[in-house]
């Protein structure tokens, strides 16, 4: 049952750029997207730093030339956009070669359209847009868009796990092409912003107005964020020659069932969703070139990411940062957006540094890359995702010799 995993194509939409070229000259440049909101009304707008995509609904549609007769939710486009682009980078011309499948993740789905219908529910005059629209809150409205799309109908399915969903529906994926339940499969997740999940992190005490600063001592909170990152991967069944980015050698779940929203105090769950990736890879610890940390810039969650680094590390940590500096959190995105950073890492020898990083936290012993390293030698990045609920996912990525 044992086959290798390889990774034959990325794509990627984010506040940092609309595909991965884009993408990584940003990452080149330092250039943060994180800023005000301009594309949602809410009371909380002045306050707010988020990474938003600069594009509107209007624009994703003719980015990602979308049927003009199907209802989209802003979490499709951006979801379309990404496969789209994987796809391509797949060299994937007849969906209907191989057996495909796609497992997409989101926890938002279609509220930012289902939300401004709710008052019309009770409005038997006036409830008709509310009917037409509501279907499209549900998670599994942006995975069967983004098939129909593409034109996949071999294997479809949702995961919504919170901010470890992407990198769930990664690890979903690799079990389905070791199962021989698909030939390939298209796996990642697509979130966008919205005034539900703002005003529920709102509420939450946890949103920094500044650009958040993961593993500062004087770190107050996060940024949310939306986009989209797929990978399309493979094994030797339908590979034929193509080019490898890579390949997925580990991968590993956990749930510490501490809390609802709180990630346990002494990262046991990342510890262990951790060290089964390594388990799985046959990896050490000390053959980790980078780690592409979670990160929020939380106060509970990176003192309980870095406490579980130190442990699995045994405190001899490679070059660590976290991408939400400059992206922000995306969600149920954020596992997908950051695998196929922890890809493009691999592919250019680069390591991003972790923005506005001043102030070493006294509880941990290591302090994140602050300097953009490139053309360092990056053979297997470790890529980090733990969910609200305490699901922890862990992804580990490998340069393919």
């Amino acid at each position: 049952m044992s086959k290798n995993i390889y990774v034959t194509g990325i794509g990627i939409i984010s506040a940092i750029g609309k595909n991965a070229e884009e993408t990584l000259m940003s990452l080149r440049n330092k250039k943060s997207g994180i800023g005000k909101l301009h594309h949602i009304k809410t009371r909380h707008q002045q306050n707010l730093s988020v990474g938003e995509v600069p594009q509107t609904d209007e624009e994703l549609k003719e980015l990602c030339k979308a049927f003009a007769d199907v209802i989209y939710t802003r979490t499709s486009l951006l979801g379309m956009v990404a496969v789209a682009e994987a796809f391509k980078s797949a060299a994937i011309v007849d969906v209907q070669e191989y057996k495909t499948g796609i497992v997409s993740a989101t926890s938002v789905g279609g509220m930012g359209i289902a939300e401004n219908f709710f008052s019309r529910y009770l409005d038997v005059n006036d409830n008709g847009d509310f009917l037409k629209n509501i279907n499209t809150i549900d998670c599994s409205d942006s995975t069967e868009r983004i098939a129909d799309y593409l034109g996949i109908k071999d294997f479809l399915s949702t995961i919504s796990t919170a901010c470890s969903s992407s990198a769930n529906s990664i690890m979903y994926g690799a079990r389905l092409l070791q199962h021989g339940i698909v030939d390939r499969v298209v796996v990642g997740g697509t979130d966008s912003l919205s005034r539900f999940t703002i005003n529920g992190f709102h509420s939450l005490k946890i949103l920094d107005q500044q650009p958040c600063k993961p593993f500062d001592l004087n770190r107050n909170g996060l940024n949310l964020g939306e986009g989209a990152g797929f990978l399309v991967l493979e094994t030797e069944k339908s590979l034929n020659g193509k080019n490898v980015l890579c390949k997925l050698s580990g991968y590993g779940n956990s749930n510490d069932a501490y809390h609802q929203t709180a990630s346990s105090p002494d990262g046991a769950g990342a510890f262990l969703a951790m060290e089964n990736a390594f388990r799985r890879s046959g990896l050490k610890a000390e053959d980790i070139s980078y780690i592409n940390a979670h990160g929020t810039g939380t106060e509970v969650n990176d003192l309980s990411e870095g406490l579980a680094l130190e442990r699995i590390f045994n405190k001899k940590l490679p070059p660590v940062s976290s991408t939400k500096s400059f992206t922000g959190h995306t969600l149920a995105a954020a596992g997908g957006i950051e695998a196929v950073l922890s890809i493009l890492s691999i592919q250019n020898n680069i390591i991003y540094p972790n923005l506005n990083f001043k102030n070493q936290m006294p509880e941990l012993g290591f302090s994140p890359a602050v300097n953009l390293d490139a053309y360092y030698n990056v053979k297997h990045v470790l890529s980090n995702s733990f969910g609200f609920g305490g699901n922890t996912s862990s992804l580990i990525f490998s340069k393919v010799n």
